[in-house]
């Protein structure tokens, strides 16, 4: 097609190339309001459950932990389910987003504005 322009035809690759990558991320940038993930603390006691952007969605807290003595503890546990809730949030994000950016020969581990 490009072929007596020199480098114009790698040029045209790398820009096809680019096109299909945006197309790719903004796919996945939807995908990833649907994909959920869920933390927990106190052995299973309290469960977050968020979207693989962080935004949580549910929280689900054992009935047995309702104590008024233990409300610091119970503080505590939801906290930490919804920290480890977001990190297997961030953690799904870039595992999803390095099945696309090494499909295209990028290394894995760079890092794209998500």
């Amino acid at each position: 097609m490009l072929k007596g322009l020199g480098g114009l035809g790698d040029m045209a690759k790398m820009m096809k190339a680019a096109q299909e990558m945006q197309k790719k991320m903004e796919q996945l940038h939807e995908e990833m309001h649907n994909l959920l993930v869920t933390g927990e603390s106190g052995a299973g006691l309290v469960k977050a459950t968020c979207t693989a952007k962080g935004e949580l969605k549910s929280l689900d807290i054992d009935p047995s932990i309702f104590n008024a003595e233990d409300k610091e503890v119970v503080e505590d546990l939801i906290l930490a389910a919804i920290k480890d809730a977001q990190l297997r949030a961030s953690e799904t994000a870039q595992r999803e987003m390095s099945k696309i950016t090494e499909g295209m020969g990028l290394p894995k581990d760079i890092q794209l504005p998500f």
